[in-house]
């Protein structure tokens, strides 16, 4: 893991100690103590461990982890003001002190619209702001500390810092209701500590705290102006041009050496054997549009994106391209078989990685400890198989789906609009997949509900569902996940098997947060689904990325870049709705670069590999699984009852169609939780062994129901 972390007293030296300990005359750090008299419980001196300083006194700023040396810049105008940018960032020195420059007049749009997956914290005087991302993959928290605020862009340093408990309201609703964002507003797994929306800033003077976007939504009240969908693909191509070269263009990383030949292996082999990436650039090729793009992208560009010169192969210009072969389930020949196709490009070197029922999901439940808990945590294993064959940077199409593809509640949103004839082909589409005469009118039926429906009334029906166990089966096919979708929120895939104090405690966190002032994300329902959406892929991804981390590997996922965000959020609502949008933007990006040469074929989609895969796992691992939920946390946290989740897992393992995403949910909550209290240590040194998240194991507190909250 990496992140930074740092504070905002209230004064300087208001902890003890004298002011501007630790900084020169001229107000640069000495090399001395690494901030001036800030001190822990018994006066002890806290630092994050494996950190380096980026600044110090009065509001220090460290990069904790193995950063890479280019991943980490410091730009100054001044003693008083800086920016430090950590992570893959296409600007310019003069750039970023152009950004610098503006964000000191309080302009922040700036500091997000460099090409690259960065964040940016900029320091004027005794003003701090750390900008977050908008589709949620790198986030920012903060938690007050010590008569100030402390942040980070990982949320278990600053529970360490404060000792905080769990936050078993934020949990339930992890379970109850994940696509909600007015479940889960801004908290996190640990009590006190507080997340940054996506699309907004925080900022710190003197130590109080400020949360402002810097990106507009669309308005509820005024309909989107007209777009043109060429130029707005135009505009998709070039954002994911520069989001490519942006890493291209990035110092190659060659990883440690290889010590030397092993008996009965290959190079490939032992670099897998020993957790080691080839060196330099490659990408997934899952014979998918999404994955597909981005390497022909990062094959064609100038800037010899494959292996370093005299490491590999030596030639310095092809890229390694993994495919995933799935020996364990079927479905997906046709998607191989284009990948196949796709890697005859000479500029390709591909590898294809075969998994059998030792990467099922479920089949290693050991793993690293993250900084939160996500539903990939079941399938880690899975991942890491793939990308150990993978190079040092490795570029996925993780997020294409969620920034390109159009949420079902979209078709509220042209209803909204006045554009009814726009919905004919999306609606024959479910027509044709399902058979059924009936379709038209049903989507046709819950998009006008949608329309007419205040998103409090929305927010109030869901608390309402949740509070009477109101839960439907599970939505079979397209048209039936399309009408559950259809909503302002629906309950998780999860809420079914949660207790009925859990289910009580999330229903009045909605019910709080549809009375609170000035109620509503002001978007229309299909924008605001699709952002909640594309939040909650973000999130799991980050989560992915720290469970399967191989050493000295960096994932790149440039469909979450900001400018890419930014891009496909302009493409017209009318273009997105259509069937095979996603396929066709992308077959015209690769156009507008030059590469037609495309297989047949390329871009269908595929359904049901990775429910039959889940399924398989779940068989392979029942008696892991029961084991594992004999004395679960989860029922200690009063958030399920052991023996219903037993019967559950009995059952999906014997194939009853029951929502196997909420058996995910559950099963990867209670490993981290029992990661989380097992684990020792903590994030800092200099404290005494106390300072660490959750010092008390599960300790429920009163819930909102019993106190009348």
């Amino acid at each position: 893991m990496r992140w930074l972390v740092g504070w905002s007293s209230t004064a300087a030296g208001a902890l003890g100690g004298a002011v501007g300990y630790g900084l020169r005359d001229d107000g640069r750090y000495d090399g001395g103590e690494p901030y001036g008299g800030q001190v822990g419980y018994d006066g002890e001196t806290l630092h994050p461990v494996g950190s380096q300083l980026l600044w110090g006194d009065p509001d220090p700023l460290w990069a904790v982890g193995d950063w890479r040396p280019d991943e980490v810049r410091v730009v100054k105008a001044d003693t008083q003001t800086r920016i430090a940018v950590l992570g893959t960032c296409g600007a310019s020195d003069e750039q970023l002190r152009v950004g610098l420059f503006a964000a000191r007049g309080g302009a922040l749009r700036h500091l997000t619209a460099w090409p690259g997956s960065y964040t940016a914290v900029v320091q004027v005087g005794r003003r701090i702001t750390v900008c977050g991302d908008l589709a949620g993959a790198r986030p920012v928290f903060h938690t007050p500390w010590a008569g100030g605020t402390a942040y980070a862009t990982a949320a278990l340093p600053l529970a360490d810092l404060i000792e905080a408990n769990l936050d078993f309201g934020h949990l339930a609703a992890l379970l109850a209701a994940p696509d909600v964002p007015a479940a889960l507003h801004d908290s996190t797994p640990y009590d006190g500590v507080r997340r940054v929306p996506p699309g907004h800033a925080l900022i710190l003077r003197a130590g109080a705290r400020e949360i402002a976007g810097y990106d507009p939504v669309a308005s509820l009240a005024v309909a989107a102006p007209p777009a043109d969908p060429d130029s707005a693909v135009d505009g998709v191509r070039d954002a994911l041009v520069d989001a490519v070269r942006a890493r291209l263009s990035a110092p190659r990383h060659v990883p440690d050496i290889d010590p030397g030949p092993v008996p009965g292996m290959g190079p490939a082999e032992r670099r897998a054997a020993r957790g080691m990436p080839v060196p330099g650039i490659g990408a997934d090729l899952s014979g998918g549009p999404a994955s597909g793009t981005l390497a022909l992208l990062a094959a064609g560009l100038p800037g010899m994106p494959g292996t370093v010169l005299g490491h590999g192969t030596g030639a310095g210009e092809r890229l390694l391209a993994v495919t995933f072969n799935d020996l364990t389930t079927r479905g997906r020949e046709e998607e191989l078989q284009r990948a196949g196709a796709l890697a005859a490009n000479p500029r390709l070197h591909h590898v294809v990685v075969a998994g059998g029922e030792e990467t099922l999901p479920y089949a290693d439940l050991d793993g690293p400890l993250t900084d939160e808990p996500g539903p990939s945590l079941v399938s880690a294993a899975r991942h890491r198989a793939r990308l150990a064959a993978g190079s040092a940077d490795h570029f996925t199409g993780y997020g294409a789906r969620q920034v390109l593809d159009a949420h079902p509640a979209r078709l509220a949103d042209l209803l909204m609009d006045r554009k009814r004839r726009h919905l004919v082909r999306p609606v024959a589409a479910l027509t044709k997949a399902d058979g059924s005469v009936l379709v038209p009118a049903r989507v046709y039926g819950a998009a006008r509900r949608l329309a007419r429906t205040p998103y409090r009334a929305g927010v109030e029906n869901l608390a309402d569902r949740l509070l009477h166990r109101s839960f439907d089966d599970d939505p079979g096919g397209a048209v039936g996940a399309s009408l559950a979708a259809l909503t302002w929120g629906g309950p998780g895939p999860a809420a079914r098997w949660l207790t009925g104090e859990a289910l009580a405690e999330v229903s009045v966190l909605l019910q709080n947060s549809a009375h609170r002032a000035g109620v509503g994300p002001g978007q229309r329902p299909g924008d605001y689904r699709a952002r909640a959406a594309l939040t909650r892929h973000a999130a799991d991804l980050r989560i992915l990325e720290q469970a399967a981390e191989i050493r000295s590997q960096r994932l790149h996922a440039p469909f979450l870049d900001n400018q890419v965000v930014r891009a496909c959020r302009a493409l017209p609502e009318t273009l997105r709705v259509q069937p095979g949008a996603r396929a066709a933007i992308l077959r015209t990006v690769l156009k507008g670069t030059g590469i037609t040469d495309l297989p047949p074929g390329w871009g269908a989609p595929t359904h049901g590999t990775t429910t039959a895969a889940a399924r398989a796992g779940l068989r392979m691992a029942t008696d892991p699984l029961l084991t594992l939920f004999d004395a679960p946390l989860l029922a200690e946290a009063g958030l399920i009852e052991a023996r219903v989740v037993r019967k559950a897992v009995r059952a999906a393992a014997s194939g009853e169609p029951l929502p196997l995403p909420g058996l995910a949910d559950l099963i990867s909550l209670e490993l981290w939780l029992r990661r989380l209290l097992s684990r020792r240590g903590t994030c800092w040194t200099g404290t005494p062994a106390r300072a660490r998240a959750v010092p008390a194991g599960i300790a429920p507190q009163r819930r909102a129901v019993s106190s009348g909250g």
